[in-house]
C-alpha cells in the first residue's frame, strides 16, 4: 500500500474519493453470505456479500471479483488500498471515472429499493 493524494469527488456520493490513478471506493464487506451480490444503501454506502469466508485472503479477492463484476471492469483494475482484515475496507478502481462509478452506484440504490 502505497500513499497516494487524493480529493473528494463532486458526485452524488461524497465518500468517493479520485487520486491520479483512479476512483478510491469505500465499501463494507460480509463474508459467508449465502450468495455473491453488491447493494448501495440510499446514503451510497456499498456492501459487498461474498460466499466466500474470510481465510487467507480468499473473501478479499472475491470481493474484488464481485466489484470488477459489478462495474463491468477487469479484476486488474481493482486494488484492495485498505481494511485487509476489516469489514470496513477502500479499493481503488484504477483508470475509472468518478461519474462512471457514481452512476452505476445510483442504479444500484434504484434497484434496492
Amino acid at each position: 500500500m502505497t500513499n497516494r493524494r487524493t480529493d473528494t469527488v463532486s458526485v452524488p456520493f461524497p465518500l468517493l474519493e479520485t487520486n491520479s490513478e483512479g476512483v478510491i471506493l469505500p465499501v463494507r464487506a460480509a463474508a459467508g453470505a449465502k450468495r455473491n451480490r453488491m447493494t448501495a444503501d440510499q446514503n451510497g454506502i456499498l456492501k459487498v456479500f461474498v460466499t466466500q469466508i474470510p481465510e487467507k485472503g480468499k473473501a478479499n479477492e472475491a470481493i474484488r471479483k464481485q466489484i470488477a463484476e459489478s462495474f463491468n471492469i477487469r479484476i486488474s483494475q481493482v486494488e484492495l488500498i485498505q481494511g485487509e482484515t476489516s469489514p470496513q475496507k477502500k479499493f481503488l478502481l484504477r483508470n475509472t471515472e468518478a461519474a462512471a462509478v457514481g452512476k452505476r452506484i445510483a442504479e444500484m440504490q434504484k434497484a434496492d429499493t
